[in-house]
């Protein structure tokens, strides 16, 4: 039966690199808090955009290991 296959792209079934992509965002979240702390800037919408980026990362990050670990995402 034709239609019984699930309809993939062909970039799914490459193995990705999960962990170094985890490590580089937990990173670059650090950076971006640490950038808040320790900038050269005077406001503070500055320090508001660089900590809600650092937390969306961590959120991404977070949401994505609960989804595998749940089986919801491979």
């Amino acid at each position: 039966m034709a239609g019984s296959e699930p309809v993939t792209a062909p970039d799914q079934h490459k193995p990705g690199h999960r962990k170094s992509g985890r490590i580089g965002a937990v990173v670059t979240a650090v950076v971006l808090a640490v950038m808040a702390f320790w900038g050269n800037h005077e406001g503070k919408v500055e320090d508001i955009w660089l900590l809600g980026l650092a937390a969306l990362l961590l959120v991404i990050v977070i949401g994505d290991s609960v989804l595998r670990r749940n089986g919801l995402r491979s």
